[in-house]
C-alpha cells in the first residue's frame, strides 16, 4: 500500500498543472485520484476479491464522501464566498438606501398633504374674502357716485344762478350785423362752457378726486392680503393709476343753438311793453292776438334739428307773431275806439288841454331819450340779458344729466380699479390651484413608490 501511495505521489508531482490550489487541498486530491486509479487497475488484473475487501471498501467510500465534502467546501470558500459576502453587502446597502427613501417619501407625503390642505384653505379664504369685499365695495361705490351726483348738481345750480356774472365778464366787440353776431355767439358759447367747467372743477373736482383716491387706496389695502408676498410690493406698478379729471361736457353751443336775440328798439311806455309788463309775455301775446286769431302752423313729422326737441304746437315764428299782433291791435282798436273817445272827453273836461299836451310832450321826450340811448352798448346789454335768461332755462334742463354723467365717470374709474385688482387675485387663485394639483400628483406618485418599496423590501427580506 505504501508503494501505491508513493507512486501516486510521484505521478501527482509530475502533473503540476494546478498551481493555484493550496498544498493542503492538493494532497487529499492526489491520494484520491491515484489511489482510485491504481486500485481499479489492480482489481482488474487480480479479478478476485481479497479478504477484508468489504471493510476497506466502506472505509474508502467514507473517505471518498468526506473528500468530496472537503472539495465542495473548499470550492465554495474559494470561489463563491467573496461573491456572497459582496452580495450581502450590496443588499444591505440597497436596503439602507430604500429605507432612507421610504422615510423621505413618508415625510414628502405628509408635507404634500399639509401643503394641499393649506392651499385649499387659502383658496376658500380668498373666495370668501373676495365675495365680502366685492359686496362692500359695490355699496361704497354706489354711495360715492350718489354723493358725486348730488355735489355736481348743487354746484351747477349755483353756477347757473351766477351765470350773469360769467356773461358780463365776456368781452368782445359787439355789432348787430348777423355775421358778427354769429361769431359773437360762438365765442360766447365757448366762454360759457370753459367758465362753467372751470368753476365746476374748482367746486367739485378736488373733493371728488380725493374721495376717489381714498377709495382706490382702500381697495388696494383690502385686496393686498389676498395676493402673494412677491406681488404685494409690486401692486402699485400692477394697478395703473391715471390722473383722473371729471369731464362735465356741457355742450353750450348745441344747448343754446335755438337762441334768438331781440335787439330791436322797444319803447318802455309803448303799448307792447306795457302789456308785457303787466300781463307777462305769454298773456300779452294772447291779448295782442285777440285770443282766437292765432295762426295755426303745420307741425313737421321730424324736427329740423335732431339734437333739439320739436317746438310745441302753439309756438309761432316772428312773422306770424307780427301778423297776429297787427290783427289783434286792429281788433282791439275797433272794439275800444268808442271807449277811448268817451274816456278822452272826460279827461279833457277834467284837466284841460294844456295838461294833456304837457303829458304828450313828456311822453315824446322820453321816447326820444330812449331812442337816442339805444346804442350798441345798450344792444349788447340786452343781448346778454336775453342770453342769460335763455341759457339759464336750458342749463336747468341738463343739471340731472350732468350729475349722472360725472357719477358715471367716477363709477367707471372705481370699477376699473377693482376689476384690475380682482384680475390679480384670479391669477393668484389659478397659481394656487395649479400648485395644489401638482402636489396631489406628487403625493400619488409617492404612494405608488411606497407600495413598490414595500414589495421590494419583502423580496430582500426573503
Amino acid at each position: 500500500m505504501s508503494l501505491l501511495f508513493s507512486r501516486c505521489n510521484s505521478i501527482v508531482t509530475v502533473k503540476k498543472n494546478k498551481r493555484h490550489m493550496a498544498e493542503v487541498n492538493a494532497s487529499p486530491l492526489k491520494h484520491f485520484v491515484t489511489a482510485k486509479k491504481k486500485i481499479n487497475g489492480i482489481f482488474e488484473q487480480l479479478g478476485a476479491l481479497a479478504e477484508g475487501f468489504q471493510v476497506r471498501m466502506f472505509e474508502f467510500q467514507n473517505f471518498e464522501r468526506r473528500f468530496e465534502e472537503c472539495i465542495s467546501q473548499s470550492a465554495v470558500k474559494t470561489k463563491f464566498e467573496q461573491h456572497t459576502v459582496r452580495a450581502k453587502q450590496i443588499a444591505e446597502a440597497v436596503r439602507l438606501i430604500m429605507d432612507s427613501l421610504h422615510m423621505a417619501a413618508r415625510e414628502q407625503q405628509v408635507y404634500c398633504e399639509e401643503m394641499r390642505e393649506e392651499r385649499q384653505d387659502r383658496l376658500k379664504f380668498i373666495d370668501k374674502q373676495l365675495e365680502l369685499l366685492a359686496q362692500d365695495y359695490k355699496l361704497r361705490i354706489k354711495q360715492i357716485t350718489e354723493e358725486v351726483e348730488r355735489q355736481v348738481s348743487t354746484a351747477m345750480a349755483e353756477e347757473i344762478r351766477r351765470l350773469s356774472v360769467l356773461v358780463d365778464d365776456y368781452q368782445m366787440d359787439f355789432h348787430p350785423s348777423p355775421v358778427v353776431l354769429k361769431v359773437y355767439k360762438n365765442e360766447l358759447h365757448r366762454h360759457i362752457e370753459e367758465g362753467l367747467g372751470r368753476n365746476m372743477s374748482d367746486r367739485c373736482s378736488t373733493a371728488i378726486t380725493n374721495s376717489l383716491q381714498t377709495m382706490q387706496q382702500d381697495m388696494i389695502d383690502g385686496l393686498k392680503p389676498l395676493l402673494p408676498v412677491s406681488v404685494r410690493s409690486q401692486i402699485d406698478m400692477l394697478v395703473p393709476r391715471q390722473c383722473f379729471s371729471l369731464n362735465y361736457d356741457l355742450n353750450c353751443d348745441k344747448l343754446c343753438a335755438d337762441f334768438q336775440e331781440d335787439i330791436e328798439f322797444h319803447f318802455s311806455l309803448g303799448w307792447t311793453m306795457l302789456v308785457n309788463r303787466f300781463l307777462g309775455p305769454k298773456n300779452s301775446r294772447r291779448a295782442l292776438m285777440g285770443y282766437n286769431d292765432q295762426v295755426q302752423r303745420p307741425i313737421p313729422l321730424t324736427p329740423a334739428n335732431p339734437s333739439m326737441p320739436p317746438l310745441p304746437q302753439g309756438s309761432l315764428t316772428q312773422e306770424e307773431f307780427m301778423v297776429s299782433m297787427v290783427t289783434g291791435l286792429a281788433s282791439l282798436t275797433s272794439r275800444t275806439s268808442m271807449g277811448i273817445l268817451v274816456v278822452g272827453g272826460v279827461v279833457w273836461k277834467a284837466v284841460g288841454w294844456r295838461l294833456i299836451a304837457l303829458s304828450f310832450g313828456l311822453y315824446g321826450l322820453l321816447y326820444v331819450y330812449e331812442r337816442l340811448t339805444w346804442t350798441t352798448k345798450a344792444k349788447e346789454r340786452a343781448f346778454k340779458r336775453q342770453f342769460v335768461e335763455h341759457a339759464s332755462e336750458k342749463l336747468q334742463l341738463v343739471i340731472s344729466y350732468t350729475g349722472s354723467n360725472c357719477s358715471h365717470q367716477v363709477q367707471q374709474e372705481l370699477s376699473g380699479t377693482f376689476a384690475h385688482l380682482c384680475q390679480q387675485v384670479d391669477v393668484t387663485r389659478e397659481t394656487l390651484s395649479e400648485r395644489s394639483m401638482a402636489k396631489s400628483t406628487l403625493m400619488l406618485l409617492t404612494l405608488l413608490f411606497l407600495c413598490s418599496f414595500a414589495g421590494a423590501q419583502d423580496v430582500l427580506t426573503q
